[in-house]
């Protein structure tokens, strides 16, 4: 094989597992809880009760279903912003303005992963619960996880301005 191939390298084929992963999850646990919730109602409405735990295991699954669609939206670079401004502004002066976001976005990113790291860790030392009997800090893993990737994938979105803003002919 030469050096021409057209197979994608190994950050491509890790970006589109982590893309394939990512959008997994957020189906399968999406679907989770749109049949959770329409059991619980069939159940409520016809048997007379549903299942104890149903409540709390939903609010997990929105918990979960909006982290891991902040990571897909960060990896699209889709997050919210009002960007009026940089619409007026020339080319240099969006680039420096985009890096300056980019960088908030990731600084806050990461301490929302640390603080939440520290809500985790205190959940597994006092062996608080969810679900029945069930221990919490797997369910609430989730928040660490998803700020440190939304924190790096900032971070790139960063490393990529500031290599815009020294080499402007080589990344247009």
């Amino acid at each position: 094989m030469n050096e021409t191939s057209s197979s994608p390298g190994p950050l491509a084929r890790a970006e589109r597992l982590g893309r394939l992963l990512e959008n997994s999850v957020l189906v399968g646990v999406l679907s989770g809880m749109i049949l959770l919730a329409g059991l619980q109602i069939l159940l409520r409405n016809f048997v007379g009760t549903g299942f104890p735990w149903a409540e709390e295991a939903l609010r997990l699954m929105v918990l979960w279903t909006a982290m891991i669609g902040a990571v897909a939206a960060s990896r699209e670079y889709r997050h919210i912003s009002i960007d009026i401004l940089s619409r007026l502004m020339p080319p240099t002066a969006r680039l420096w303005s985009a890096l300056i976001v980019d960088l908030f976005t990731a600084g806050v990113s990461f301490a929302l992963c640390w603080y939440s790291y520290e809500f985790v860790a205190d959940a597994f030392q006092y062996d608080d619960r969810l679900l029945g009997d069930l221990p919490a800090w797997p369910f609430q893993a989730i928040l660490p996880v998803a700020f440190g990737l939304i924190g790096y994938r900032y971070t790139v979105w960063s490393l990529t301005r500031v290599k815009a803003i020294i080499q402007p002919e080589q990344s247009a």
